[in-house]
């Protein structure tokens, strides 16, 4: 291990802006502010006794002015480019000019960034740096998303999980651990997915695979429908052949996975399940951090190299 990496870097000297997401955010930014950096927060619900050593800000450009790191919430950016952040008087929408009053050198850490938010800050030149896909964090955080989506089911469904004949679409980390929990809570699961070796896993934990292009055939049998692929995979064809009760989910980040207006206009309940780490926020709040902080001390030490986007 070189001198540099054995090196603690000078929190004192980082500005630290955190703007928009939720409850998560709290512990973020409480996690921030005890390495000695500054940190400004906005956009997030603000609890009432504040986070101490944190400035609430009275708006995104106060927070961002000077920042050497800006912190961006993980459920990402909508189709009109703002950040997640629904208790936000207005729409956070980073762009160039939102940007401009950051520190030089900046950088933006964040979930997944959109073309726009890449123009913006390349025209800047402010780092961009992803963590949706760190699988490390993904199974960190996937245990409290699992457990908001039990709690979406229950309060959207007149049957119970057990018992139930499900599907879901994709077969990554989040895929994975829902499939998991659903064979043992006793439902009948079925799995989508292009990768074979998905599939295969899938088996092995008791479900049954499927090919993606199986899913209007076994659509008629469903009671829910979930998809955890971030780009749309099912539509009408699938959409229209599901019973009247099925209950239809998109846990994927923007665009996702399920036309949902389609679905609704079949007079299907359907949900777009973001942000559900929200539900267990310390815990997930902190996993999410313990990413971040590794980007900052790489991207803070001497001779270090700056890590990847993603």
């Amino acid at each position: 291990m070189n001198m540099a990496t054995m090196q603690s870097i000078d929190w004192k000297a980082c500005t630290i802006a955190v703007v928009g997401g939720d409850e998560r955010e709290q512990e973020i930014v409480r996690l921030a502010a005890a390495t000695g950096a500054t940190v400004r927060a906005y956009g997030f619900p603000w609890p009432t006794a504040g986070v101490e050593g944190v400035h609430h800000a009275a708006s995104a450009k106060e927070a961002l002015a000077g920042a050497n790191f800006a912190l961006f919430p993980i459920p990402g950016i909508s189709a009109e480019g703002a950040l997640f952040a629904p208790a936000a008087p207005a729409p956070i929408v980073p762009d160039q000019q939102l940007l401009a009053g950051m520190a030089p050198g900046a950088h933006i850490i964040l979930g997944w960034a959109d073309s726009r938010l890449k123009a913006a800050a390349g025209a800047l030149g402010i780092g961009l740096h992803e963590y949706e896909w760190d699988q490390d964090l993904m199974y960190l955080r996937g245990p409290a998303i699992v457990e908001g989506l039990l709690r979406v089911v229950i309060e959207n469904t007149r049957i119970t999980i057990h018992n139930a004949t499900v599907c879901i679409v994709g077969q990554g980390t989040i895929g994975g651990l829902l499939t998991r929990t659903l064979v043992g809570l006793g439902a009948h699961v079925h799995v989508a997915a292009r990768n074979p070796v998905q599939r295969a896993a899938a088996y092995a934990t008791g479900a049954v695979g499927h090919e993606l292009q199986e899913l209007p055939g076994l659509a008629p049998r469903l009671d829910m429908l979930f998809s955890t692929v971030p780009h749309q995979i099912v539509g009408a064809d699938v959409l229209q052949k599901l019973p009247a009760h099925c209950l239809v989910v998109d846990l994927a980040a923007p665009p996702g996975g399920i036309d949902l207006a389609l679905a609704k206009d079949f007079g299907l309940t359907a949900v777009w399940a973001r942000g559900l780490g929200r539900r267990a926020p310390i815990t997930v709040g902190a996993s999410q951090w313990s990413g971040i902080r590794r980007r900052i001390e790489a991207l803070r030490r001497p001779g270090e190299g700056q890590p990847s986007g993603r």
